[in-house]
């Protein structure tokens, strides 16, 4: 089976032919396999994943997409590389096409709209000169998949050319012998071609809408299991359609939701955020317990902190020491910790690393020191995907002793992003034994921000108002943009940039942090809005997706002159950049660590394998691109991993030790080559790093981190400072990966 698979892959490499290809690949599967029905699905899968995945590894003798004798070729796997096919009569001819990351202060470089940002570089060989072609030179463009809205990116030659930049989700790039190597539209005969590693997300259409008979119903452990309680359908985006035969299977763990035999009016009605102003050695009651909410014209019982959601606001000067007694009333274990910050590591939080979980009805008093100021936030580490999920967090501003540290503006607003996932009847139930949605993590179908599913924001033309960002989903990753407002990135999620910027939106990845400054010009009703593109693995597409999550009322008398005045300057921060002097000299030393990211499938059943749409993967995962079968797996049936390629180790028997001062440089490799890639929020307690690359691409704009976002075959390094003794965790952000086993700890001595 394998040598036809790779046959085929052939097919879809020279030729782009996918829908053929995938149609032609899983009817041979099912010949071979001399099997029919619910076992035919897995089979054509494997053999569909083994195509669109192996196209760079099927014919390493061809493919440019892994061979390393180019020069100055830096091509990694999909989705970043693609070959370009020549035609018949230039069979000596070889050229790859290299998505290089654009250069942006955030995680991701997209557009406003979601779409993605390339650089783009195609390194060819072997091409004649173009006067035996009757050419005056060669061309490139990037087209659609018909070939048509052609758009030059730039002359090219033999060698490494850096072109223009691709601002598309599916695309072919095509190479022209041009009479003209000037001329803005293409005329001249098509001597190269590729497609975009994207198109092959069309794979996944072909399978699924080849007449797949599915898993039986009632097959496996995933069946009307009796958990002794019931399961809701799954909400279902209509863009998203189900898989055949899906609908009668149920994740293998108990549905749970909270306050199970509570009256919800007999609870108390949830509260706004307050602001608590504490100064060094003060103290704050902190109680997690039930409450009652309502969205829309429906009631649910949740968790809140002091019965807020989000919890109270600590507002603290840097370098103060707080002390927060936390009683615990939930109805299972809790702790709470403090995201970010570089605390004493005896108070971190952490349940089996720094304390033992806080059971029902118990206490623990924390001590939470302050070093740097910035923006940070609270939540539980235990069971996240439910506590946190629920309203358990809350944020804490520590200010500078520098009133200008950030600059003027009118005023503050602090911002937590959040979505939830709700049913016809209720909110989604939680696994009881184990983590849902342990493949994508669990996205939401109602935007949250503070809380509110129609939060309101007012202000006064011209106003410069400063948002405090955090993003406390489970998985979703944001690419915030607001209406008729200008937008400028001051900080981020340790401090500020070395350089304020404008940009047109701000992406977020899980626990990360950015603090913007707004000015909002006119009157009206400006749309808060998370703009993506969403994949539909079923339909093998992408669609633009807009989700308005609030908004902002500006009217009234024209605001102050003078944050407006500010506002238009971009500043740099020099004493930022002295910072990082220090740690320069270590920028270009080699990698010290490194952590492969990836997923063991050994638990995974058959009937979950099978139902598996394997193969090309986006960088970035907007949404759930496949709700159904996301659903269903649980902790118990995947494990993610962080593995340690030196010694093979992999979550928490890697062992990592360091000393205090220790500078390291540490890679995040995240191969697009694994059984089921996605992008993963790494995040490491109790110390800061700064980004130094993104596949090679240096950052050019440095600020301090605690979390970082590594996409689909991304490469990301990262220089860690150790200052802080302890053991400290690392791990994804995914609340329902760390719950599937995705964590390390480092010892720093």
């Amino acid at each position: 089976m394998r040598d036809a698979a790779v046959f085929e892959c052939h097919w879809i490499c020279d030729h782009d032919d996918l829908a053929r290809v995938n149609r032609e690949a899983t009817v041979g599967a099912a010949r071979q396999s001399g099997r029919r029905q619910s076992r035919a699905i897995g089979l054509e899968v494997v053999v569909v994943a083994l195509c669109v995945a192996g196209c760079a590894s099927s014919s390493s003798a061809q493919s440019l997409c892994t061979l390393a004798d180019l020069p100055g070729t830096a091509v990694g796997p999909e989705p970043w590389c693609a070959e370009l096919v020549p035609v018949p009569d230039l069979r000596s001819a070889r050229a790859v096409l290299e998505l290089r990351p654009a250069a942006s202060p955030f995680g991701v470089a997209v557009m406003r709209d979601g779409r993605h940002v390339h650089d783009v570089v195609v390194t060819i060989e072997g091409l004649p000169q173009a006067a035996t072609l009757g050419a005056g030179g060669y061309v490139a463009w990037v087209t659609d998949l018909t070939l048509a809205d052609a758009e030059r990116l730039g002359s090219v030659s033999n060698g490494r050319n850096v072109l223009g930049r691709v601002m598309r989700n599916q695309f072919r790039v095509l190479v022209t012998a041009e009479p003209d190597v000037d001329a803005p539209t293409r005329t001249g005969r098509i001597v190269l071609r590729g497609t975009s590693p994207s198109v092959k997300l069309l794979a996944h259409r072909d399978v699924a809408a080849a007449g797949m008979p599915g898993v039986a119903t009632g097959a496996g452990d995933h069946a009307h299991a009796d958990h002794g309680g019931v399961w809701p359908l799954h909400p279902m985006d209509s863009g998203m359609p189900m898989l055949p035969g899906m609908a009668g299977l149920e994740p293998g763990v108990a549905p749970w939701r909270p306050g199970a035999g509570v009256d919800i009016d007999a609870l108390p009605a949830v509260r706004a955020r307050t602001v608590v102003r504490m100064s060094d050695g003060d103290t704050l009651r902190l109680v997690a317990g039930l409450v009652r909410k309502r969205i829309g014209a429906r009631r649910f019982a949740m968790y809140a902190f002091n019965g807020q959601q989000p919890g109270p606001l600590i507002d603290v000067a840097q370098r103060s020491r707080i002390v927060v007694e936390f009683e615990n009333r939930l109805e299972q274990p809790s702790a709470v910790h403090w995201h970010g910050v570089r605390l004493d590591n005896r108070f971190d939080g952490a349940p089996g690393v720094t304390q033992e979980p806080v059971p029902p009805g118990g206490r623990f008093t924390y001590e939470v020191h302050f070093p740097d100021a910035g923006l940070y936030w609270y939540h539980p580490h235990v069971r996240e995907d439910i506590q946190q999920d629920l309203g358990l967090y809350g944020n804490m501003r520590v200010r500078a002793p520098d009133s200008d540290w950030l600059g003027p503006v009118h005023r503050d607003e602090v911002v937590m992003l959040d979505d939830l996932l709700v049913t016809e009847t209720g909110l989604m139930p939680w696994g009881r034994e184990a983590p849902t949605h342990a493949l994508m993590g669990r996205f939401g179908n109602v935007f949250l921000i503070n809380g509110e599913p129609d939060w309101t924001l007012r202000a006064a033309p011209g106003e410069v108002v400063r948002l405090w960002l955090t993003n406390v989903s489970s998985t979703r990753i944001y690419n915030l943009s607001i209406e008729g407002a200008r937008l400028k990135l001051v900080g981020g999620d340790i401090g500020r940039y070395e350089r304020e910027s404008f940009v047109e939106s701000v992406v977020l990845a899980p626990a990360e942090r950015a603090i913007i400054d707004v000015r909002f010009a006119g009157p009206g009703r400006h749309a808060i809005t998370n703009r993506v593109q969403s994949v539909s693995h079923m339909l093998g597409s992408y669609t633009a997706t807009v989700d308005t999550l609030g908004a902002v009322e500006v009217r009234g008398s024209a605001a102050a002159a003078g944050p407006g005045e500010a506002f238009e300057i971009l500043r740099v921060r020099d004493d930022v950049v002295r910072g990082f002097d220090a740690f320069r000299p270590a920028f270009a030393r080699p990698v010290d660590h490194e952590l492969i990211l990836g997923m063991d499938t050994e638990r995974l059943s058959g009937a979950l394998l099978s139902t598996m749409l394997l193969g090309y993967a986006p960088p970035v995962d907007w949404n759930d691109g496949m709700p159904m079968m996301n659903w269903l797996m649980t902790a118990n049936d995947v494990r993610w991993t962080l593995r340690d390629p030196a010694t093979g180790r992999e979550n928490m028997e890697i062992d990592w030790q360091f000393r205090v001062g220790d500078v390291v440089k540490l890679r995040l490799n995240n191969p697009a080559t694994a059984f089921h890639p996605m992008s993963h929020p790494v995040h490491i307690h109790g110390q800061r790093f700064v980004v130094l690359s993104r596949n090679g691409t240096p950052n050019d704009n440095l600020v301090w981190k605690d979390t970082v976002v590594v996409g689909v075959g991304e490469t990301v390094d990262i220089l860690l400072e150790l200052s802080n003794p302890g053991r400290w965790m690392v791990h994804c952000h995914i609340a329902e990966h760390l719950g599937a086993g995705m964590m390390a700890v480092l010892l720093v001595k």
